[in-house]
Protein backbone atom coordinates (compact mmCIF):
# COMPACT_ATOMS: atom_id res chain seq x y z
CA UNK A 1 0.00 0.00 0.00
CA UNK A 2 1.32 3.68 -1.04
CA UNK A 3 2.02 5.90 1.54
CA UNK A 4 -0.91 8.27 0.05
CA UNK A 5 -3.58 5.35 0.56
CA UNK A 6 -2.08 5.00 3.82
CA UNK A 7 -2.70 8.28 4.85
CA UNK A 8 -6.46 8.34 3.13
CA UNK A 9 -7.03 5.11 5.01
CA UNK A 10 -6.13 6.63 8.15
CA UNK A 11 -8.09 9.96 7.89
CA UNK A 12 -10.95 7.39 6.84
CA UNK A 13 -10.44 5.48 9.77
CA UNK A 14 -10.73 9.02 11.84
CA UNK A 15 -13.76 9.91 10.87
CA UNK A 16 -15.33 6.81 11.55
CA UNK A 17 -16.26 5.70 8.07
CA UNK A 18 -15.63 2.65 6.24
CA UNK A 19 -15.31 1.73 2.34
CA UNK A 20 -18.90 -0.01 2.70
CA UNK A 21 -20.59 2.88 4.60
CA UNK A 22 -18.87 5.26 1.61
CA UNK A 23 -20.25 2.64 -0.56
CA UNK A 24 -23.76 3.06 0.43
CA UNK A 25 -23.18 6.79 0.97
CA UNK A 26 -22.52 7.11 -2.88
CA UNK A 27 -25.08 4.48 -3.76
CA UNK A 28 -27.28 6.97 -1.67
CA UNK A 29 -26.26 9.96 -3.35
CA UNK A 30 -26.87 8.67 -7.18
CA UNK A 31 -30.45 7.29 -6.33
CA UNK A 32 -31.30 11.21 -4.60
CA UNK A 33 -29.43 12.48 -8.17
CA UNK A 34 -31.27 9.91 -10.34
CA UNK A 35 -34.52 11.18 -8.21
CA UNK A 36 -34.30 14.93 -8.66
CA UNK A 37 -33.51 14.15 -12.42
CA UNK A 38 -36.42 12.24 -12.80
CA UNK A 39 -38.55 14.45 -10.79
CA UNK A 40 -37.62 17.35 -12.84
CA UNK A 41 -37.61 15.09 -16.48
CA UNK A 42 -40.90 13.24 -16.30
CA UNK A 43 -43.35 16.53 -15.87
CA UNK A 44 -40.79 18.28 -18.71
CA UNK A 45 -41.60 14.86 -20.82
CA UNK A 46 -45.53 15.15 -20.25
CA UNK A 47 -45.56 18.67 -20.87
CA UNK A 48 -43.68 18.20 -24.17
CA UNK A 49 -45.89 15.09 -24.66
CA UNK A 50 -48.85 17.24 -23.98
CA UNK A 51 -48.14 19.92 -25.90
CA UNK A 52 -47.56 17.73 -29.32
CA UNK A 53 -50.63 16.44 -28.56
CA UNK A 54 -52.53 19.61 -27.87
CA UNK A 55 -51.10 20.84 -31.56
CA UNK A 56 -52.39 17.97 -33.18
CA UNK A 57 -55.84 18.08 -31.61
CA UNK A 58 -55.88 21.81 -32.51
CA UNK A 59 -54.60 21.22 -36.14
CA UNK A 60 -57.66 18.51 -36.41
CA UNK A 61 -60.28 20.90 -35.14
CA UNK A 62 -59.16 23.17 -37.72
CA UNK A 63 -59.32 20.14 -40.37
CA UNK A 64 -62.69 19.96 -39.17
CA UNK A 65 -64.08 23.24 -39.08
CA UNK A 66 -62.96 23.86 -42.52
CA UNK A 67 -64.68 20.31 -43.60
CA UNK A 68 -68.00 21.34 -42.10
CA UNK A 69 -67.22 24.74 -43.53
CA UNK A 70 -67.17 23.04 -47.10
CA UNK A 71 -69.86 20.74 -46.60
CA UNK A 72 -72.62 23.61 -44.67
CA UNK A 73 -71.23 25.82 -47.95
CA UNK A 74 -72.25 22.25 -50.66
CA UNK A 75 -75.48 21.44 -48.43
CA UNK A 76 -76.30 25.23 -49.28
CA UNK A 77 -75.51 24.65 -53.12
CA UNK A 78 -77.67 21.68 -52.19
CA UNK A 79 -80.76 23.47 -50.68
CA UNK A 80 -80.66 26.39 -53.26
CA UNK A 81 -80.83 24.35 -55.91
CA UNK A 82 -83.25 22.17 -54.29
CA UNK A 83 -84.66 25.29 -54.05
CA UNK A 84 -84.63 26.36 -57.83
CA UNK A 85 -86.07 22.90 -58.93
CA UNK A 86 -89.14 23.62 -56.67
CA UNK A 87 -89.78 27.22 -58.11
CA UNK A 88 -89.01 25.42 -61.54
CA UNK A 89 -91.49 22.81 -60.59
CA UNK A 90 -94.39 24.50 -59.41
CA UNK A 91 -94.41 26.97 -62.28
CA UNK A 92 -94.60 23.92 -64.86
CA UNK A 93 -97.41 22.45 -62.68
CA UNK A 94 -99.10 26.09 -62.72
CA UNK A 95 -98.58 26.03 -67.12
CA UNK A 96 -99.70 22.34 -66.83
CA UNK A 97 -102.70 23.42 -65.12
CA UNK A 98 -103.86 26.37 -67.16
CA UNK A 99 -102.97 24.90 -69.91
CA UNK A 100 -105.16 21.62 -69.00
CA UNK A 101 -107.91 24.47 -68.16
CA UNK A 102 -107.83 26.12 -71.63
CA UNK A 103 -107.79 22.81 -73.28
CA UNK A 104 -110.96 21.83 -71.28
CA UNK A 105 -112.71 24.92 -71.87
CA UNK A 106 -111.89 24.73 -75.51
CA UNK A 107 -112.85 20.74 -75.76
CA UNK A 108 -116.08 21.98 -73.68
CA UNK A 109 -116.85 24.75 -75.83
CA UNK A 110 -116.97 21.99 -79.01
CA UNK A 111 -118.46 19.66 -77.58
CA UNK A 112 -121.63 22.18 -76.56
CA UNK A 113 -121.29 22.98 -80.29
CA UNK A 114 -121.69 19.60 -81.92
CA UNK A 115 -124.61 18.72 -79.19
CA UNK A 116 -126.59 20.99 -80.77
CA UNK A 117 -126.04 18.72 -84.49
CA UNK A 118 -125.47 14.98 -82.80
CA UNK A 119 -125.56 11.88 -85.61
CA UNK A 120 -128.88 10.64 -83.67
CA UNK A 121 -130.73 13.22 -85.03
CA UNK A 122 -133.29 13.72 -82.34
CA UNK A 123 -135.24 14.81 -85.14
CA UNK A 124 -136.19 11.19 -85.87
CA UNK A 125 -136.93 10.59 -82.43
CA UNK A 126 -140.41 8.74 -82.25
CA UNK A 127 -142.76 11.04 -80.56
CA UNK A 128 -143.95 9.87 -77.03
CA UNK A 129 -142.57 10.93 -73.69
CA UNK A 130 -138.77 12.44 -73.44
CA UNK A 131 -136.31 10.26 -72.41
CA UNK A 132 -133.58 11.19 -70.43
CA UNK A 133 -130.31 8.65 -69.81
CA UNK A 134 -127.93 9.28 -66.65
CA UNK A 135 -124.45 8.38 -67.05
CA UNK A 136 -121.74 8.53 -65.22
CA UNK A 137 -118.02 8.07 -66.69
CA UNK A 138 -114.61 7.20 -65.36
CA UNK A 139 -115.79 5.21 -62.23
CA UNK A 140 -115.88 3.24 -60.08
CA UNK A 141 -114.66 5.65 -57.43
CA UNK A 142 -114.68 6.37 -53.69
CA UNK A 143 -118.10 7.74 -54.07
CA UNK A 144 -119.60 5.12 -56.63
CA UNK A 145 -121.18 3.29 -53.81
CA UNK A 146 -123.18 6.29 -52.46
CA UNK A 147 -124.36 7.33 -55.76
CA UNK A 148 -125.70 3.49 -56.07
CA UNK A 149 -127.22 4.36 -52.92
CA UNK A 150 -129.16 6.80 -54.20
CA UNK A 151 -130.30 5.06 -57.51
CA UNK A 152 -131.56 2.80 -55.47
CA UNK A 153 -133.48 5.08 -52.65
CA UNK A 154 -134.84 6.56 -55.87
CA UNK A 155 -135.13 2.98 -58.18
CA UNK A 156 -133.93 4.97 -61.08
CA UNK A 157 -131.71 2.92 -63.30
CA UNK A 158 -128.35 4.84 -64.93
CA UNK A 159 -125.83 3.55 -67.04
CA UNK A 160 -122.01 3.44 -65.96
CA UNK A 161 -119.19 3.64 -68.55
CA UNK A 162 -116.10 2.44 -66.36
CA UNK A 163 -112.13 1.93 -66.25
CA UNK A 164 -110.52 -1.13 -64.93
CA UNK A 165 -106.97 -0.31 -64.58
CA UNK A 166 -105.95 -0.08 -60.32
CA UNK A 167 -109.60 -1.31 -59.65
CA UNK A 168 -109.22 -4.50 -58.53
CA UNK A 169 -110.29 -3.29 -55.29
CA UNK A 170 -114.35 -2.56 -57.16
CA UNK A 171 -114.93 -5.90 -58.10
CA UNK A 172 -118.29 -5.75 -55.28
CA UNK A 173 -119.29 -2.67 -56.86
CA UNK A 174 -118.93 -3.72 -61.02
CA UNK A 175 -121.09 -6.60 -59.78
CA UNK A 176 -123.53 -4.29 -57.62
CA UNK A 177 -123.79 -2.18 -60.48
CA UNK A 178 -125.27 -4.90 -62.84
CA UNK A 179 -126.75 -6.94 -59.89
CA UNK A 180 -129.53 -3.48 -59.41
CA UNK A 181 -130.12 -3.58 -63.24
CA UNK A 182 -127.75 -0.32 -64.27
CA UNK A 183 -125.78 -0.50 -67.99
CA UNK A 184 -122.56 -1.24 -67.69
CA UNK A 185 -120.44 0.28 -69.85
CA UNK A 186 -117.07 0.72 -71.23
CA UNK A 187 -114.74 3.86 -71.00
CA UNK A 188 -111.46 2.06 -71.97
CA UNK A 189 -109.28 0.26 -69.40
CA UNK A 190 -106.32 2.04 -69.00
CA UNK A 191 -107.98 6.08 -69.41
CA UNK A 192 -104.61 7.09 -70.89
CA UNK A 193 -105.41 8.80 -74.04
CA UNK A 194 -101.88 8.68 -75.56
CA UNK A 195 -101.45 4.64 -75.27
CA UNK A 196 -105.35 4.19 -76.03
CA UNK A 197 -105.42 6.39 -79.82
CA UNK A 198 -101.83 5.60 -80.27
CA UNK A 199 -102.75 3.11 -83.33
CA UNK A 200 -105.82 0.73 -83.70
CA UNK A 201 -103.82 -2.19 -82.14
CA UNK A 202 -103.89 -0.10 -78.91
CA UNK A 203 -107.52 0.29 -79.04
CA UNK A 204 -108.56 -2.91 -79.63
CA UNK A 205 -106.16 -4.17 -77.00
CA UNK A 206 -107.05 -1.61 -74.40
CA UNK A 207 -111.12 -2.21 -74.84
CA UNK A 208 -110.20 -6.16 -74.76
CA UNK A 209 -108.73 -5.98 -71.69
CA UNK A 210 -111.79 -4.36 -70.32
CA UNK A 211 -114.05 -6.69 -71.54
CA UNK A 212 -112.80 -9.19 -70.43
CA UNK A 213 -112.14 -7.96 -67.11
CA UNK A 214 -115.26 -6.92 -66.52
CA UNK A 215 -116.95 -10.41 -68.01
CA UNK A 216 -114.79 -12.05 -65.16
CA UNK A 217 -115.72 -9.94 -62.50
CA UNK A 218 -119.74 -9.76 -63.13
CA UNK A 219 -120.41 -12.10 -65.91
CA UNK A 220 -121.85 -9.78 -68.36
CA UNK A 221 -120.22 -8.88 -71.93
CA UNK A 222 -120.34 -5.24 -71.89
CA UNK A 223 -122.31 -4.09 -75.51
CA UNK A 224 -121.73 -0.27 -75.17
CA UNK A 225 -118.70 1.96 -75.08
CA UNK A 226 -117.77 5.89 -74.62
CA UNK A 227 -114.92 7.12 -76.08
CA UNK A 228 -112.56 8.49 -73.37
CA UNK A 229 -113.16 12.65 -74.25
CA UNK A 230 -115.65 11.25 -76.93
CA UNK A 231 -115.39 10.34 -80.10
CA UNK A 232 -115.29 14.04 -81.31
CA UNK A 233 -112.38 13.82 -79.06
CA UNK A 234 -108.94 16.01 -80.83
CA UNK A 235 -106.21 13.71 -78.68
CA UNK A 236 -106.67 10.39 -81.19
CA UNK A 237 -103.84 10.17 -83.21
CA UNK A 238 -105.79 7.22 -85.14
CA UNK A 239 -108.62 8.22 -87.42
CA UNK A 240 -111.52 7.57 -85.61
CA UNK A 241 -113.40 5.90 -88.32
CA UNK A 242 -111.44 3.21 -87.94
CA UNK A 243 -112.36 2.97 -84.53
CA UNK A 244 -115.72 3.60 -84.75
CA UNK A 245 -115.73 0.45 -87.60
CA UNK A 246 -113.89 -1.67 -85.10
CA UNK A 247 -116.79 -1.26 -82.58
CA UNK A 248 -119.28 -2.23 -85.21
CA UNK A 249 -117.63 -5.24 -85.61
CA UNK A 250 -117.66 -5.99 -82.65
CA UNK A 251 -121.51 -5.43 -82.21
CA UNK A 252 -120.20 -2.74 -79.53
CA UNK A 253 -122.78 0.46 -79.50
CA UNK A 254 -120.74 3.54 -78.47
CA UNK A 255 -122.61 7.00 -77.07
CA UNK A 256 -121.46 10.53 -76.57
CA UNK A 257 -123.33 12.86 -74.92
CA UNK A 258 -125.98 15.99 -75.78
CA UNK A 259 -126.28 17.09 -72.45
CA UNK A 260 -123.07 17.68 -69.89
CA UNK A 261 -123.29 18.27 -66.33
CA UNK A 262 -119.94 20.62 -66.75
CA UNK A 263 -118.29 18.28 -64.11
CA UNK A 264 -115.69 17.05 -66.30
CA UNK A 265 -111.92 16.74 -64.73
CA UNK A 266 -110.28 19.53 -63.78
CA UNK A 267 -113.30 21.53 -63.75
CA UNK A 268 -114.96 23.04 -59.96
CA UNK A 269 -118.57 23.31 -59.97
CA UNK A 270 -120.89 23.14 -56.83
CA UNK A 271 -123.94 20.89 -57.09
CA UNK A 272 -126.68 23.53 -57.70
CA UNK A 273 -124.56 24.49 -60.68
CA UNK A 274 -124.96 20.87 -62.09
CA UNK A 275 -128.26 20.60 -61.42
CA UNK A 276 -128.97 23.76 -63.14
CA UNK A 277 -126.79 23.42 -66.21
CA UNK A 278 -128.44 20.16 -66.71
CA UNK A 279 -132.01 21.02 -66.29
CA UNK A 280 -131.77 24.05 -68.75
CA UNK A 281 -130.72 21.56 -71.39
CA UNK A 282 -133.42 18.94 -71.13
CA UNK A 283 -136.09 20.56 -72.59
CA UNK A 284 -133.88 21.05 -75.92
CA UNK A 285 -133.67 17.53 -76.63
CA UNK A 286 -136.29 14.72 -76.99
CA UNK A 287 -133.92 12.22 -76.05
CA UNK A 288 -131.03 13.79 -73.44
CA UNK A 289 -127.90 11.94 -72.51
CA UNK A 290 -126.30 13.25 -69.52
CA UNK A 291 -122.73 12.98 -69.20
CA UNK A 292 -121.52 13.55 -65.57
CA UNK A 293 -118.42 11.74 -63.49
CA UNK A 294 -117.83 9.50 -61.38
CA UNK A 295 -114.44 10.40 -59.46
CA UNK A 296 -112.57 11.01 -56.37
CA UNK A 297 -112.58 14.89 -56.55
CA UNK A 298 -115.96 14.65 -58.02
CA UNK A 299 -118.39 14.42 -55.19
CA UNK A 300 -120.61 17.64 -55.95
CA UNK A 301 -121.72 15.21 -58.22
CA UNK A 302 -123.12 12.86 -55.66
CA UNK A 303 -124.68 16.07 -53.98
CA UNK A 304 -126.55 17.07 -57.06
CA UNK A 305 -127.71 13.58 -58.07
CA UNK A 306 -131.44 13.66 -55.77
CA UNK A 307 -131.90 16.81 -56.55
CA UNK A 308 -131.65 16.41 -60.66
CA UNK A 309 -133.81 13.01 -60.29
CA UNK A 310 -135.95 15.01 -58.40
CA UNK A 311 -136.07 17.79 -60.66
CA UNK A 312 -136.27 15.91 -63.73
CA UNK A 313 -139.44 13.64 -62.49
CA UNK A 314 -141.28 16.80 -61.53
CA UNK A 315 -141.32 18.02 -65.18
CA UNK A 316 -144.85 17.96 -66.24
CA UNK A 317 -144.31 16.39 -69.52
CA UNK A 318 -143.98 12.55 -68.61
CA UNK A 319 -139.79 12.67 -68.85
CA UNK A 320 -138.59 9.16 -67.87
CA UNK A 321 -134.90 8.48 -66.48
CA UNK A 322 -133.87 5.22 -68.01
CA UNK A 323 -130.52 3.11 -68.61
CA UNK A 324 -128.62 2.31 -71.83
CA UNK A 325 -130.03 -0.38 -73.43
CA UNK A 326 -129.77 -1.72 -77.48
CA UNK A 327 -133.05 0.15 -78.29
CA UNK A 328 -131.84 3.56 -76.81
CA UNK A 329 -131.15 5.89 -80.10
CA UNK A 330 -127.68 6.40 -81.01
CA UNK A 331 -126.54 9.82 -79.56
CA UNK A 332 -123.23 10.44 -81.15
CA UNK A 333 -121.10 13.35 -81.99
CA UNK A 334 -119.18 11.42 -85.11
CA UNK A 335 -121.67 9.13 -86.52
CA UNK A 336 -120.71 5.18 -87.25
CA UNK A 337 -121.33 3.39 -90.58
CA UNK A 338 -123.99 1.48 -88.12
CA UNK A 339 -125.90 4.49 -87.15
CA UNK A 340 -125.22 6.03 -90.85
CA UNK A 341 -126.71 3.14 -92.42
CA UNK A 342 -129.65 2.94 -89.95
CA UNK A 343 -130.71 6.83 -91.03
CA UNK A 344 -130.38 6.54 -94.33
Amino acid sequence: MSREQNRETKAVEKRGITPARRRRINRLKKMIVWTILSMILFPVLGCIILGVNLYRARKSVDTMARRIEDLEGTLQEYVDEADRTEALLELNEEILQKTQDARAAENLQMRNALVADVSGNEAGAEAGNRKVYLTFDDGPSVYTEELLDILKEYDVKATFFVTGKGKERYSDTYRRMVEEGHTLGMHSYSHEYTNIYASLGNFKEDLETLRDYLYDVTGQMSRFYRFPGGSSNRVSGTNIQELTAYLDAMDIAYFDWNISAGDATGVSVESDQIVNRVMSQIPDHQVGVVLMHDAADKHSTVEALPKLIEEIRALEDGTEILPITDETMLIQHVASRKAASAQE
